[in-house]
């Protein structure tokens, strides 16, 4: 078995610093498992939102929709800490991206849980997926600084 990471990767596209709230632990007094989710998804959406992608996809009806998540919780956390959250795309296929988060507790120094989402490039107009462009792959490529599914 590798040994965890022990600070957040700082070569991903989202890195996100949120303090953890005393109401995000449980009856237990650990975080609850739910949030790990919700900050995959606040890193997720800010993954979208970056001006590069923003630009590629305003003013249409087009953008991203999630289709699965998954996750892994490594170690308990609790209040008061704060986590490091990462996303960044791991690959790209013809009409999805799966994207992969990591959580970091800054008080333990470890790596708190991980995961990833698969997300399809949607048309909300007409319902249905779309074919990832040339243009977002390479716009994501520039973001990522390498090619995903390259590593």
């Amino acid at each position: 078995m590798t040994e965890s990471p022990t600070q957040a990767s700082t070569n991903c596209p989202v890195l996100l610093t949120i303090p953890v709230q005393w109401g995000d632990q449980d009856a237990f007094g650990h975080v609850n498992n739910t949030r790990s989710i919700r900050w995959f998804e606040t890193a997720r959406m800010d993954y979208f939102a970056l001006d590069p992608i923003v630009e590629l996809l305003q003013g249409t009806r087009v953008g991203p929709i999630l289709v699965s998540i998954h996750c892994d919780y490594r170690q308990q956390l609790s209040h008061p800490d704060t986590v490091q959250v990462t996303a960044r795309v791991k690959k790209i296929g013809r009409t999805s991206m799966m994207m992969e988060h990591q959580i970091f507790s800054q008080q333990q120094q470890t790596l708190i849980s991980e995961g990833y989402s698969t997300i399809v490039l949607f048309d909300y107009e007409k319902n249905e997926p779309l074919p990832v462009s040339e243009e977002l792959r390479a716009v994501i490529e520039t973001l990522e600084g390498r090619s995903p599914g390259d590593d």
